[in-house]
């Protein structure tokens, strides 16, 4: 049996022990959401388990992985916890939050068993073998150890804090997802009624967590240096339990903006609670006493349910400062992203869109036309304006340089910046600050709504003319992860889109009650009954003996709505192709119902984050992208367009390079089943299709 085998196996054998946990019960026509999520990040497990991906990619999936689960408890878990003690209601599959929580757990325990195998005995030994180690302090010599010694006392021990708990000490307030050593000490001579007392140490976050010895790839965790010297923290008292622990609290911001007389500071007032949410999971190691872990659970207010016991290192994205090592054997082939050709003529990039669109499919093209479409705009004397909604631009935005540059040169420039941008508030908080001082006039969104639509309009005086030009996309306007999330990206000089792009800013920015767009399909205002009416038109082309057919690819699929409309199409015998990365709450395959869907998930080097969707229309096929999901907040509380693709060049090349190849994909794709599990495609003598390698493979650098 071949290694990835093996492996396979372990998985499948861990998920056996979850089976009688059932994803979706024979009464619902749905899949619930919470546990089609943990399907998810058990397909990102999967690739951290294949022995095919260099040793540094896996640990890379091993922290995704956990940093997709501090997520999940921080804002899904967390806020059925919040339903249990408040009007609980039922999920649309049917549960309650109690029979959710249960089943959350319930799955994720054997998953997180794996995970921590997988680190322990196989990605950190294979790195060994490599030269580099994470070394306990026991096995260190005197030498190393009076080193590390010197370290603790010079640069940690003055920044350690221990918190103890007694009468006069209350229970400390722990933020979130820090690492802590939770210590039990008593005095070296105790009185007889003198009893054992908790203290918490928090590892300093500015510290790194991986401490080198002897300048090498050798690494000592800096719990256990701290640990090793705990005594220092507590003179005169002896220590008899030491061990890390961690708390992931409810990190949701809700924000009552009808009562929020500035949006900025609203957002920077619960910023600050954030800090302060309940208690939602804790980890504990292994080796800690279960009166101590009682303690905790106590104190935190937690259920039995909430406790994770870890046998080995808490905190695994920490871990991934080994990926910065100068070791490129044990990572991913570099590629280098390319640029269409008729973008490296020399020719203006306005020159070039005034006759042609250019559609962009990062990261395998680069997201550089982009950067440049906005630099070039605010260098050129002609351009009058610049308009930009920005959701996630990341820590160094040459994006907002661009505008900042754009205005010192006098352009009216307007961005809409999404305050409440989940986990990227405070980054925008800076970035819109800036802008400010810089003249660029920035508003916040609409009343009630998040504005998650990209788009990027330009107005330049070309002559007696002024004319629009446009880029539309699936992904942040953020270079960084342009290079590891795939989306799609249109620059056009249609002046249909630039006429529909304009009154949506003047519907972010001012009172437009606009209804009605050319082109764009826009939420709230007209994208769910426009899909519907797409969807029934498949229905009544299939009906009358033309060509009908759906095709979907998005990152979520929740909306019960949609999901019954598309159900629907299937009993009417139109067939349905999804590929869904994530969450899906369609069950597709049942008899009477969803016969004629098929789900499919690719999990891979990148993540997987355009939208498009298909639809064959009689044999005059219609293909729309853009920036929403099919689900509830996308449809009905989120500002979100798709648009056209019109140009039949771009149209042969999405069905080929998007949908086409992801469909054949028998190497990272992931079938859905009825009962809402995934299995593989079992290769016998087909020729095997990796659809991201296939598209990386002109950009790889050899």
């Amino acid at each position: 049996m071949r290694a990835e085998e093996k492996v396979i196996k372990k998985f499948e054998e861990a998920t056996k022990r979850i089976e009688s946990s059932a994803i979706v019960s024979n009464e619902s026509t749905l899949i619930n959401r919470e546990l089609s999520w943990i399907e998810f990040n058990s397909r990102v497990l999967e690739e951290a388990l294949s022995p095919a991906h260099p040793l540094l990619e896996r640990l890379k999936f091993l922290s995704i992985f956990s940093t997709n689960l501090d997520e999940f408890f921080m804002v899904r878990v967390s806020g059925l916890q919040e339903q249990l003690d408040d009007n609980p209601t039922l999920s649309p599959d049917g549960l309650s939050p109690a029979s959710q929580l249960r089943l959350i757990a319930e799955r994720l325990r054997p998953l997180l068993d794996l995970h921590m195998r997988c680190l322990t005995e196989q990605v950190l030994p294979g790195l060994e073998e490599h030269g580099v180690k994470i070394v306990s302090y026991t096995e260190l010599n005197e030498d190393q150890r009076d080193e590390l010694r010197t370290l603790y006392n010079d640069r940690i021990f003055p920044i350690l804090t221990p918190l103890s708990v007694d009468p006069s000490h209350p229970f400390p307030y722990i933020s979130n997802i820090s690492l802590n050593l939770g210590t039990v000490v008593i005095p070296e001579n105790p009185d007889e009624d003198e009893s054992p007392r908790f203290a918490r140490v928090k590892m300093p976050p500015k510290l790194p967590r991986l401490i080198p010895v002897d300048g090498g790839y050798n690494f000592v965790l800096l719990e256990e240096l701290v640990a090793a010297h705990i005594g220092s923290l507590f003179p005169g008292m002896q220590v008899l339990e030491c061990q890390p622990f961690r708390i992931t609290r409810d990190a949701d911001i809700e924000i009552e903006e009808d009562e929020a007389n500035d949006l900025l500071k609203t957002v920077e007032r619960q910023l600050r609670q954030r800090r302060f949410g309940f208690a939602a999971r804790l980890e504990v190691t292994s080796g800690m006493t279960p009166a101590t872990v009682e303690m905790l659970r106590t104190a935190l207010d937690l259920e039995e349910q909430d406790v994770y016991t870890v046998d080995g290192p808490l905190n695994i994205p920490d871990l991934m400062m080994l990926y910065k090592l100068d070791l490129p054997e044990l990572k991913d082939k570099p590629f280098t992203p390319t640029v269409p050709q008729v973008l490296r003529s020399g020719e203006s990039i306005f020159d070039v869109l005034r006759h042609q669109d250019i559609l962009l499919y990062h990261p395998y093209e680069s997201f550089g036309p982009v950067v440049e479409f906005l630099r070039t705009a605010a260098k050129d004397p002609n351009v009058l304006a610049i308009k930009q909604t920005l959701y996630r631009v990341g820590p160094d935005s040459p994006i907002v340089e661009a505008l900042i540059e754009a205005s010192n040169q006098g352009k009216q420039v307007a961005v809409l910046v999404e305050l409440k941008a989940r986990f990227d508030e405070e980054n925008n908080i800076l970035w819109a600050r800036r802008m400010e001082q810089a003249g660029v006039h920035v508003v916040y969104g609409v009343l009630g709504l998040k504005t998650h639509a990209k788009m990027a309009l330009v107005i330049r005086q070309e002559g007696t003319t002024v004319r629009r030009y446009v880029h539309l996309g699936t992904g942040n306007y953020n270079p960084a992860t342009a290079r590891i999330y795939t989306d799609l990206g249109l620059l056009t000089s249609n002046p249909d889109f630039g006429a529909d792009v304009s009154e949506l800013f003047n519907f972010l920015t001012g009172y437009s009650k606009q209804e009605h767009y050319r082109k764009l399909m826009v939420a709230p205002v007209n994208l769910r009954p426009s899909i519907t009416k797409l969807i029934h038109r498949e229905i009544n082309h299939h009906k009358a003996g033309r060509a009908a057919r759906i095709q979907a690819k998005l990152n979520s699929l929740t909306d019960s709505e949609l999901i019954q409309e598309l159900y629907a199409a299937s009993t009417a015998g139109v067939p349905i192709d999804l590929i869904v990365r994530g969450v899906c709450c369609l069950r597709p395959g049942v008899p009477g119902l969803s016969e004629n869907i098929r789900v499919v998930s690719i999990v891979g080097r990148f993540l997987e984050h355009a939208r498009v969707y298909r639809f064959l229309n009689g044999g005059n096929e219609e293909i729309y992208s853009g920036s929403a999901d099919l689900m509830n907040r996308n449809m009905d509380r989120r500002v979100e367009i798709l648009f056209p693709i019109e140009d039949e060049r771009l149209k042969d090349r999405i069905r080929r390079d998007l949908i086409d190849l992801q469909l054949s994909d028998n190497v990272r794709t992931r079938w859905l089943q009825p009962d809402g599990k995934y299995i593989r495609p079992i290769l016998q003598n087909e020729k095997p299709i990796d659809c991201q390698l296939s598209m990386l493979a002109p950009a790889l650098i050899s």
